[in-house]
């Protein structure tokens, strides 16, 4: 089984909300956030016998775009 889980940083915390999924936690840190993550979906599912795998997408910002050489 293959989870989804968005992650962003609202300002204050790192969030995760789950696609497709009722899951949501937050961290003060990307590594709390992560053990946060793996003990919501263990709650989510449950006893399953399943494998579960954990796809995370994140957003982050690079930067203002460059200017294109000789504009």
């Amino acid at each position: 089984m293959l989870v989804k889980i968005e992650i962003y940083f609202d300002g204050d915390y790192w969030c995760a909300r789950g696609i497709g999924e009722d899951i949501f936690t937050q961290g003060k840190s990307l590594d709390e956030l992560m053990e946060n993550v793996k003990e919501s979906v263990e709650v989510h599912f449950g006893e399953t016998k399943e494998n579960i795998k954990v796809l995370s997408i994140s957003e982050m910002e690079v930067g203002s775009p460059a200017k294109a050489a000789g504009c």
